[in-house]
């Protein structure tokens, strides 16, 4: 494997001094054609009077194809290398050539693909890349065909990717990243690559007084202040998401030069970020100032200049003037222009210095928001309630969604707000297509309940997901035709008999025409979800007679909730309809360690608001209350383990239409739990060190108390030599006061571990995190280059450098050394990593004359992963 990689780092070598040097920035982007057809674009900038001018580039697709893409900017003529090209770029400077390759590919099937381009070689002199003349130009950008997620197209970056700066100065470089799709981006920094498209071995990011950043949402790449003058290369990805998915990125590799001069950035004057509403017009000023009087030009660009539908502009363009210029932006937005990511306004002032031209921008967030829907009105029917508006003002949304709540809550949209935002208490209850201005709700087909405001908000959907400005908010309800339970409560006057008090709400609609009396109502009860076992309890005697408490069952012996519904009939006509049925309020208990969790879920027609729970305490009689919850859920702590706690439940709510008892109060059965210790406790965190002397690992953990138990008793420790092998436990730890393992008598170092934690209860903890040893623990086998085998005790042997701190014997599993003079006869040999060699001939134990000797040692190294093997070669010196 050695001798590979130094095979190719020699073609390599040999190839960038045959092509000299001349990549200063480069990147690639693509565009959907159709299919599976994309069009690529590499953009490079070159040091213009390098020989190494290319007039075509290599592009690799991961496909298992690779492409020749020409350059397709310029006019044709020669090289500086005297070759003849169709393009030549464009000389944006004396010494900065841009160049533009472009080809189409069409890849075998959906999938993600990583596309390449390596060019050798990096211009000379760039400071933070060891040997830049010798390090390709490497840059990349993935691509992801998934017909779920919609065609694509990468990021655009209207920037070029060269700067320039001050030592000593604040610098701030902006790509001006554009999405076609409108997709979310985010940006990051990475290392610049070289070969193989692995990091630059020795890259580092320039020096810099305060920081070196990059904004991960403006893009904006902030270096607070550079320390050196030269030229820099720096790397960073713009990643495209889609509804939280990655869709795409693109790496750009940017060059940057530092000037020693005394100049100052213009500063830009402007509004902060801003929506407007689709339909109107977006204006406002830019103002740019140079602090030394120099002259200023002010541009813009960015994702509202590049929209294909009446883009931006700004007037005059470019402002340009001393010491002070203004522009205005203008937009004239349309429905197209909606979606979910804003666009992004860049704004780039630069001056004009005789020594280095200094650049600042300032950027602003536009999000372009669909306007509101319309005259929104309900209208009960039955037990649905029906919606209309509207036709709505952009034809290019994709349809409306539908938000309900139970109860006003008097939205109105806040600037730049959009959709229906999740504390006003609505959900989402229907979808609707772009055609349709109507919708009808009837819950699902289980119709509405008598009782309840229902309230609405509709919005419009566009391509994105994006939503509009909601609509004016619409309440209805239902006409009181029916009966309409109020309480299935265990009896509150008496507890412990867990007898059912049931009531209802008489109708006040009823059509007494339609439907004469005398009136009555049967009551039934059943259980489960779909009315198993139903029965008829009671039977009420005119529309009066609402109240009956059930003393056939007992609640606090039941193992389930009991639901109830009323029919109402006349003795004329018959049946006239049902209320909603409404459960009894069904109070479980999960039992852990000093903790009973209570949980409850109560099926009723009414809105619950809160829960109060009340406790009995061990040997006491009564119940106190100890709690309140606006959840379905409560966690009981700091219990006794094996003491028993009784609980019952209080519910608070109602409807949300006058005319019928509020609140309305119902009471659980009495449930009891016992606290038992089966939570195991917390997993430690673990650390280990290695002395490679004495090829031992020592291990400290220490225990985290947090929402776990803390009643440790001992602990398991695991290992595993090799990642092919699975974990073993080799040791158990009595002493819980004692968190230091030493783990000896190992053949290497190399290897994996994990602690878990165990109580009184044998309950064990998950495993800690596990912690690995390889072979980079210890120092890396070297070889000295002289040694003194005189008698005197010092440095009497050959032995590798640094031992025995640096035992070679943790690490190494055995070595193939040969030991050659200058003819190339063998005085030495040996599989020892010690290699112990004392300066003698192996066949006569003479001493060899004194002088250099010349070696080959193949190390077989133990790592995690299994043998692996270097080869070393060079030449020690014997001096006596």
């Amino acid at each position: 494997m050695l001798r590979k990689t130094l095979l190719s780092l020699t073609l390599i070598l040999c190839y960038a001094d045959a092509y000299a040097t001349h990549q200063r920035a480069a990147e690639i982007t693509y565009r959907h054609l159709s299919g599976l057809t994309y069009e690529f674009t590499i953009v490079t900038y070159t040091y213009a009077i390098s020989p190494a001018d290319r007039c075509e580039l290599l592009i690799v697709y991961s496909d298992g194809t690779n492409a020749i893409l020409p350059r397709v900017n310029g006019v044709a003529g020669f090289t500086p290398g005297n070759i003849e090209c169709a393009h030549l770029g464009e000389l944006i400077e004396p010494t900065i050539r841009y160049s533009i390759y472009q080809g189409t590919h069409t890849f075998p099937a959906p999938g993600n693909y990583t596309i390449s381009v390596e060019d050798p070689n990096r211009n000379l002199g760039v400071v933070n890349i060891p040997n830049s003349v010798n390090v390709p130009m490497y840059v990349e950008s993935t691509l992801v065909i998934n017909p779920f997620l919609g065609n694509n197209n990468s990021v655009q970056l209207l920037n070029p990717p060269i700067d320039k700066g001050c030592v000593g100065k604040l610098f701030i470089h902006n790509p001006s990243a554009y999405d076609p799709d409108g997709d979310s981006l985010s940006f990051r920094l990475i290392s610049c690559r070289g070969a193989g498209g692995l990091d630059i071995p020795g890259y580092t990011l320039p020096m810099a007084s305060e920081r070196f950043t990059m904004d991960g949402v403006t893009g904006d790449l902030i270096w607070e202040n550079p320390m050196l003058q030269g030229e820099y290369n720096v790397a960073f990805i713009v990643e495209e998401w889609r509804n939280g998915i990655k869709v795409g990125s693109v790496t750009r590799d940017l060059q940057i030069e530092i000037g020693a001069c005394d100049n100052n950035p213009p500063d830009i004057f402007t509004i902060q970020d801003t929506c407007i509403i689709a339909g109107n017009t977006l204006t406002f000023d830019i103002t740019a100032i140079d602090p030394d009087g120099n002259i200023v030009t002010l541009t813009a660009n960015g994702g509202p200049f590049e929209v294909p539908e009446t883009p931006a502009s700004i007037i005059p363009d470019p402002a340009s003037g001393n010491d002070t210029v203004s522009t205005s932006f203008y937009w004239n937005t349309k429905c197209s222009h909606v979606r979910r990511s804003p666009f992004t306004a860049l704004f780039k002032a630069r001056d004009t210095h005789p020594v280095v031209s200094l650049t600042s921008y300032h950027s602003v967030l536009i999000t372009v928001i669909g306007p509101a829907v319309e005259d929104l009105q309900t209208e009960p029917l039955g037990n649905n309630i029906n919606l209309n508006w509207s036709p709505y003002s952009c034809q290019n949304i994709t349809g409306f969604k539908v938000y309900r709540r139970s109860g006003a809550y008097g939205y109105e949209a806040g600037y730049c707000e959009t959709g229906v935002p999740a504390y006003t208490g609505y959900q989402l209850v229907g979808e609707v297509a772009a055609s349709q201005l109507s919708f009808g709700d009837d819950n699902n087909g289980l119709g509405l309940v008598p009782g309840i405001d229902y309230c609405y908000l509709v919005t419009a959907v566009f391509p994105d997901g994006a939503e509009s400005i909601a609509s004016n908010e619409s309440c209805a309800a239902l006409k009181r035709d029916l009966p309409v339970m109020t309480h299935v409560s265990n009896d509150s006057l008496n507890l412990a008999s867990g007898h059912v008090l049931t009531a209802w709400s008489k109708p006040v609609d009823l059509d007494t025409v339609q439907y004469p009396g005398p009136y009555k109502y049967d009551l039934y009860r059943f259980t489960g979800g779909s009315g198993q076992n139903e029965q008829l309890v009671f039977t009420g005697n005119g529309l009066n007679d609402t109240l009956f408490t059930d003393t056939g069952i007992n609640l606090n012996e039941s193992s389930e909730a009991y639901s109830y519904y009323v029919h109402l009939k006349s003795d004329v006509v018959g049946a006239i309809g049902s209320s909603r049925p409404a459960s009894s309020v069904f109070l479980e208990i999960v039992e852990t360690d000093r903790e009973n969790k209570l949980s409850w879920q109560p099926n009723v027609p009414w809105m619950i608001d809160s829960v109060l729970i009340y406790r009995q305490d061990p040997g006491e009689t009564a119940f106190t209350l100890i709690g309140t919850t606006t959840t379905n859920q409560y966690q009981d702590t700091e219990l006794e383990n094996g003491e028993t706690y009784c609980y019952y439940l209080q519910t608070m709510g109602g409807y949300s239409v006058p005319g019928i008892v509020h609140p309305i109060i119902n009471f659980s059965q009495i449930a009891c739990g016992t606290p038992i210790d089966n939570v195991p406790p917390c997993p430690p965190f673990l650390s280990v060190s290695t002395d490679c002397e004495t090829i031992e690992n020592l291990l400290s953990w220490h225990n985290r108390y947090d929402s776990c138990s803390y009643d440790i008793e001992k602990y398991y420790v695991y290992y595993t030599a090799v990642a092919s092998q699975e974990f073993r436990r080799i040791d158990s730890l009595f002493d819980i006061n004692d968190t230091i393992y030493t783990h000896r008598n190992l053949t290497y170092v190399t290897g994996c571990y994990y602690i878990k934690a165990v109580d009184d209860n044998n309950n064990i903890s998950e495993a800690s995190n596990i912690v690995c040893v390889d072979f980079d623990a210890c120092p890396l086998y070297e070889l000295p280059n002289v040694f003194t085998p005189n008698g005197d005790q010092i440095n009497d042997l050959m032995v590798p450098i640094n031992y025995p701190a640096a035992n070679p014997k943790a690490i190494v599993e055995q070595v193939e050394m040969t030991i050659f003079n200058r003819w190339g006869n063998v005085v030495f040999a040996t599989n020892d990593p010690l290699i112990n060699w004392d300066g003698k001939h192996y066949t006569n134990g003479q001493d060899v004359a004194d002088g250099v000797y010349f070696y080959v040692c193949k190390v077989f190294i133990s790592t995690f992963d299994g043998i692996e093997e270097i080869r070393l070669q060079g030449s020690v010196t014997v001096m006596r």
